[in-house]
């Protein structure tokens, strides 16, 4: 597994807008995640470990 998730995958896996990960992660609302602002363009980091663990969404191929 990867250790870094984007944005579109984590938006993909929660079914819900790319948006809406972006401004949960802006707010500090996802522990898996954040946000860095450098000028007025923002980084988005998610930790897909912790994502998978915080979510409970399972691993694709990952055996039970």
């Amino acid at each position: 597994m990867k250790e870094r998730m984007t944005v579109k995958e984590a938006a993909e896996l929660l079914g819900c807008d790319q948006q809406t990960v972006r401004m949960g992660l802006q707010q500090g609302r996802f522990n898996w995640g954040y946000a860095v602002k450098t000028s007025s363009i923002y980084t988005y980091i998610i930790i897909a470990s912790k994502f998978y663990e915080d979510t409970k969404i399972k691993l694709k191929g990952a055996s039970e």
